[in-house]
């Protein structure tokens, strides 16, 4: 029973965080779905990475604050409604509540199928941005988890050097710990700009961060 009533106070805990975090209150009161809006906030005004006109595809995208985020990014004023100047496809292999203006596929990214039906929505155009929340279930056994992590972010970055377009800028979640210094020589043999950044919205405890990489490397 101490098992029973220890996980009730660590989830006890965790909720009283969570209500008390100022960037959930914020999202409440801006009306982004989730407080992960205000990572790639971050991370844009940080970099200057989108800007209206811009084509964005935003991967593993439920329940779609980034898509919120980038969807005022690209409108006029930064209305949450309205007319947009730019494009953006979101997928995920959870559903997604429609956002006005946002092209949503429900999906794996990891099949081949689903790939062909994202090259279909973007039209054969090329893109500027790429976003990554994309995350795998984690069992909590490090050497499992740092090759999942790793499997995601590689595809991400395969995905993007095939659809950006030569300045092009690719984002994606990783995390501290096993696995992650390949992961940024990866990055850098890709890009000719890579930044590290630990958005303040990402909590003090996760051990995520995310990999910046602007401008393709040529062949």
């Amino acid at each position: 029973m101490k098992v029973k009533s220890k996980s009730k106070k660590v989830n006890k805990a965790w909720l009283n965080d969570h209500l008390n975090d100022p960037y959930v209150k914020l999202a409440q009161k801006e009306g982004y779905r989730a407080r992960a809006a205000y990572k790639l906030k971050e991370i844009d005004e940080t970099l200057g990475l989108i800007k209206p006109g811009h084509r964005v595809v935003d991967l593993g995208s439920a329940p779609g604050a980034w898509s919120q985020y980038l969807r005022r990014r690209l409108s006029p004023g930064g209305a949450a409604v309205g007319a947009l100047n730019g494009t953006i496809v979101a997928l995920d292999i959870l559903p997604m509540e429609p956002i006005e203006g946002v092209g949503f596929l429900q999906g794996d990214f990891r099949e081949d199928e689903v790939l062909a039906r994202l090259d279909e929505a973007m039209g054969g155009q090329p893109l500027d941005v790429v976003v990554s929340d994309m995350a795998p279930n984690l069992s909590g056994i490090e050497s499992s988890d740092s090759a999942r992590i790793a499997h995601l972010v590689e595809l991400a970055v395969d995905f993007a050097t095939r659809h950006l377009k030569p300045e092009g800028a690719l984002v994606v979640k990783v995390f501290h710990g096993s696995g992650y210094s390949q992961l940024v020589k990866l990055f850098k043999g890709h890009f000719r700009v890579v930044k590290p950044i630990k958005p303040k919205a990402s909590r003090d405890k996760s051990a995520e961060t995310f990999l910046v990489g602007i401008g393709l490397k040529g062949d």
